[in-house]
């Protein structure tokens, strides 16, 4: 009886996994070996979808996926630098007795429970180009107002910046963990060669967290590869394409217009291809570093 009934309260979980999980995958993999459209029976065509979308087939590739893949590596680079850059500095300042500290760190990470399209419409607030505050802001300091949402490269920077805020919470928390964990003892001894506070981060705090900042940034690359809620929401792709993100160009090929679900579902496991082959190196990383 011991035995059904670990069976009987595992299954749910099972079920779950099964229907929510593997049934998608595998099915999504079907799909991106056919011509499937809404509406039409799927033919197998095998690898077609992949060939025309990496231009392996010689018929000049998918531009839309070059460009868009494009603006989605810009991003997945420079988010992950300044969530990194940023998150690690307000730990490292976080990390010292300070008045008021745990509400401040409560306000500092309230943008990390907002939903993604919550943040996408606070950022068409934030970045009004007529009465944004950041326009104000930059008038007041006599900068002028910047087009942020018709202009092409200050709207990549704005999409850019709002998941940089966003994400920066996430850094902060999970670094300021890691140099809590270190022994005051390391640092009292070291005090005793200098009292340079970046030497003390340099030698002692960098290598001691490097660990969980390896893990931040695994995490950030393989998040920031699936953003699609805040180019979505705060400049709709425009203008023109180009932050249309590679996510938002699998939303627009499957879900959008022809329902080209085939192609979407080709798309789709190229980034799924991407995070495992991140995945695995940095665990291969990790492994090499501790055997």
């Amino acid at each position: 009886m011991k035995v059904k009934a670990k069976y009987f309260f595992l299954m749910p979980g099972v079920i779950w996994v099964l229907l929510f999980t593997l049934f998608p995958l595998i099915y999504s993999l079907y799909l991106s070996t056919t011509n499937f459209r809404l509406g039409r029976d799927p033919q197998f065509v095998g690898l077609a979808n992949y060939a025309r979308i990496l231009n392996l087939d010689g018929g000049g590739g998918d531009e839309k996926a070059a460009s868009t893949a494009g603006f989605s590596v810009i991003l997945v680079i420079g988010s992950t630098t300044l969530t990194i850059v940023f998150g690690t500095a307000v730990a490292w300042v976080f990390n010292h007795d300070l008045p008021l500290l745990r509400q401040m760190r409560a306000v500092l990470t309230m943008p990390l429970f907002a939903a993604p399209v919550a943040v996408g419409f606070l950022g068409v607030i934030i970045f009004n180009e007529a009465n944004g505050p950041v326009n104000n802001i930059l008038q007041g300091l006599g900068l002028g107002r910047v087009n942020w949402i018709t202009d092409p490269l200050a709207a990549r920077a704005a999409v850019l910046l709002t998941d940089v805020w966003q994400w920066t919470p996430f850094v902060f928390i999970i670094v300021l963990a890691a140099m809590q964990a270190i022994p005051d003892d390391l640092y009292e001894s070291a005090r005793l060669d200098t009292k340079n506070n970046i030497s003390l981060f340099r030698y002692i705090t960098l290598p001691l967290i490097a660990p969980a900042m390896g893990t931040v940034v695994l995490l950030r690359l393989v998040e920031t590869i699936k953003i699609l809620d805040i180019p979505v929401t705060l400049t709709r792709g425009g203008p023109g394409s180009v932050t249309q993100t590679y996510n938002f160009y699998i939303y627009e090929t499957g879900l959008r217009g022809s329902f080209q679900l085939g192609t979407a579902s080709a798309l789709s496991w190229l980034v799924v291809i991407v995070a495992i082959i991140i995945s695995s190196l940095y665990f291969w990383r990790v492994r090499a570093r501790f055997e």
